[in-house]
């Protein structure tokens, strides 16, 4: 019995299920997103079938659903900083450096320290060629109400290590100090770090575990979270520890300016629709501007937004209006955002 392969549409919801907290999940992060469809000629677009249609506008609708990685100045700033730690903690037996990422919602922390873990497992890739049970990068979250047990269980979760009810915690702990150890782990990514409260019993414990990890695993450690700068994670003792060895890197919004018209510019190219102007949308970088406040995510999920919608609409083009039509997330729609630097249009 033969089996057919997967459609585009199967892929797509392989994909939605592999996560970036799991091994596999982070593999096909690192590959790369697959190649996008191409854009028919009008001839050969009327030329499809009816269920020839709908499956190319499939593969446009995913296309355009797919989150795209901009390399912006913060971007390429977090990479550059990463790597320079994981340089100068090489030969560094204890009291490893580290990094927070610190920011608003939407500002791109999560983007960032992700291309900062693709780009050291690359790197990690071209020195090890054929070597396949390296680990370079752990990737994690921390869960809301965290306990120690619940971090050492996502770190677990991540290697695929299996974590029973009746396991204590040194188990979990030697588990995955073992095998990051023998898997040659280099850089540990700690996503919603804000989670974690140094004020309450619970959250120091976890803190302390998160400490201890980095004491046993010969790795750079890296935090992201939201106006850590100003949260308790850094408050007391504990807090005082962790910023007398992290470098904070803080993101927000982006000013109008050349970048933020860089940015538009390069998303409108990524565009898959049939009767779009080329330009048009960076026409309307002002009013992305004002109506993003300056925030990549809102700017990456209005103009995506807009491409399904106009795919769907049959309208293949995005205008101001269709862009009115995209809610975006509360903080976006309600701040004021910073005045925007004067300059011609």
């Amino acid at each position: 019995m033969t089996t057919s392969p997967p459609t585009v549409l199967q892929e797509a919801d392989a994909d939605a299920n592999r996560q970036l907290t799991t091994l596999e999940g982070w593999r096909r992060f690192i590959d790369g997103q697959p190649k996008p469809p191409v854009l028919l000629a009008p001839g050969d677009l009327q030329r499809l079938s009816p269920d020839e249609r709908v499956r190319y506008d499939d593969n446009r609708l995913d296309h355009h659903a797919r989150l795209l990685v901009v390399s912006t100045s913060f971007v390429e700033k977090t990479v550059i900083c990463g790597r320079r730690l994981v340089l100068l903690n090489r030969h560094t037996i204890s009291a490893r450096r580290g990094l927070i990422v610190s920011g608003l919602p939407g500002t791109g922390k999560t983007s960032a320290i992700t291309q900062l873990g693709r780009s050291h497992e690359l790197l990690d890739r071209a020195r090890h060629p054929n070597v396949p049970d390296r680990i370079p990068v752990l990737y994690i979250t921390v869960p809301p109400a965290a306990t120690p047990r619940m971090v050492a269980a996502e770190f677990a979760r991540f290697l695929g290590l299996p974590v029973r009810a009746r396991s204590n915690m040194t188990d979990i702990i030697e588990a995955v100090v073992g095998v990051c150890t023998d898997t040659c782990v280099g850089l540990v990514l700690v996503d919603e770090i804000h989670n974690i409260s140094q004020t309450t019993r619970s959250g120091a414990e976890v803190s302390d575990t998160l400490k201890y990890f980095s004491e046993r695993i010969p790795a750079t450690f890296v935090y992201a979270g939201i106006d850590i700068e100003n949260s308790e994670l850094l408050a007391g003792v504990r807090g005082a520890q962790i910023a007398g060895r992290f470098t904070l890197v803080p993101t927000r919004p982006f000013p109008y300016g050349d970048e933020w018209k860089g940015l538009v510019a390069t998303m409108e190219q990524t565009l898959l629709l049939h009767d779009h102007p080329p330009g048009s949308l960076v026409k309307l970088d002002r009013y992305l501007y004002n109506r993003t406040a300056g925030m990549i995510g809102a700017l990456s999920h209005a103009i995506r937004g807009a491409a399904i919608d106009a795919i769907l609409s049959g309208t293949e083009r995005i205008t101001e209006g269709v862009l009115r039509a995209i809610p975006l997330d509360h903080a976006a729609e309600t701040p004021t955002p910073p005045p925007a630097k004067a300059g011609r249009r």
